[in-house]
């Protein structure tokens, strides 16, 4: 299963999170299947976006797309480091 997992600061959370959730019909569209965010325990406005995807291909085309490099500016994304990622296991314990 591809994956993407993307941290950044961002100016303020709570303006970031709503711009977020207006984008999760153009995720969806684009590929991605599911999401999680995380906060930094002592940062609020450190996110790490982790989220699977139906192909790391459609998931870079999607984040690298000049639309979506705007719509990180609006947000306030400060230097966001992307990782795309296969899974090669999982498991419980």
């Amino acid at each position: 299963m591809p994956y993407v997992l993307i941290i950044h600061d961002v100016d303020a959370y709570p303006t970031w999170k709503t711009i977020f959730d207006d984008a999760a019909g153009m995720r969806k569209q684009a590929g991605e299947i599911r999401f999680q965010l995380l906060r930094h325990e002592t940062d609020a406005n450190r996110i790490v976006h982790f989220s699977e995807w139906v192909s790391i291909e459609k998931a870079r085309r999607f984040f690298e797309s000049p639309e979506l490099i705007e719509i990180r500016r609006k947000a306030g994304v400060i230097a966001p480091e992307f990782h795309y990622l296969n899974e090669i296991e999982q498991g419980l314990l």
